[in-house]
């Protein structure tokens, strides 16, 4: 093992149990030629008997559309999932409206989300046509590689 080898794995380790420590998410450290992220997972449990995840709207919106949604919404053959870890938003920019709601109608290659990822803004498209009976992630949220973001039907 090098000296860089362990010395990035020490930094990890330490950067692992500052995150412990403080309940953050995530850090990221940078310096010249060097970067490093540390995140951490965050499971999100489902109520059963909740209606499906909604994203905050403004207010004048008609209820969400009651969805069931399977224990793991991974396996539902609509799910979309996440292609990257990063944070999830739900509008081009604070205070402007989302890209999607329950119930809105997509076509394939519309942006149903973007996720920052590295300072860079990724527009999310839908894979598919169809409705949005589920949003499984709220504005802001860390999401994981994988992560089941949306359901569309």
């Amino acid at each position: 093992m090098t000296k860089a080898t362990k010395f990035d794995q020490d930094l990890i380790r330490q950067l692992a149990t500052l995150l412990d420590e403080t309940n953050l998410t995530e850090i990221e450290l940078e310096q010249k030629d060097f970067r490093v992220r540390v995140a951490r997972q965050v499971t999100i449990e489902a109520a059963s008997a909740a209606p499906a995840y909604a994203a905050p709207v403004a207010a004048a919106v008609p209820a969400p559309v009651e969805v069931a949604v399977s224990a793991d919404p991974a396996n539902h053959p609509g799910a979309v999932a996440s292609p990257m870890v990063g944070t999830a938003y739900m509008a081009p920019e604070p205070g402007a409206r989302a890209f999607i709601e329950v119930g809105s109608v997509v076509r394939e290659g519309d942006t149903l989300l973007i996720i920052e990822a590295m300072k860079t803004m990724n527009q999310i498209p839908s894979p598919k046509s169809g409705k949005v009976t589920a949003i499984l992630v709220e504005d802001g949220q860390p999401v994981e590689f994988g992560e089941p973001l949306v359901i569309i039907e």
